[in-house]
């Protein structure tokens, strides 16, 4: 796999899409800091690493919907391996004027735009999800 995070936003977007509640994502700790940051942001209900014995570990993400609409209308991978995409503290772009969420990978950590912009510490545009 090349890209596993644009395969975790993926993931979370065709579940979302078909309705379902929980899914399963191959761990990280990258894919864990996302997670956090989405539990963080309330565009998931919760998520837990499950390590079974003789199997690699997962993530298992349960999704968060408000009736039965998901809170999670769109995700979008912005930085790719063929091409990143790096932006300074001042220079981070908004999702949807504010209403949605910028994760990015900086030297502190992965982290959501308005934790860079008050740390001012830019890095790699991952993902926008709102």
């Amino acid at each position: 796999m090349t890209d596993p995070i644009a395969d975790m936003i993926i993931r979370i977007k065709n579940s979302v899409m078909a309705g379902r509640k929980d899914l399963l994502v191959p761990h990280s700790k990258m894919k864990e800091s996302v997670a956090k940051i989405l539990k963080d942001f309330n565009y998931i209900e919760s998520y837990v690493v499950l390590s079974p014995a003789d199997d690699f570990k997962q993530i298992k993400i349960t999704l968060k919907y408000a009736g039965k609409a998901s809170v999670i209308t769109g995700v979008k991978r912005v930085s790719k391996p063929g091409c990143r995409i790096y932006k300074s503290a001042s220079t981070i772009p908004n999702t949807l004027n504010g209403y949605g969420l910028t994760i990015l990978s900086t030297n502190k950590g992965i982290m959501d735009r308005k934790s860079a912009r008050k740390q001012n510490v830019g890095g790699e545009v991952l993902c926008q999800i709102w």
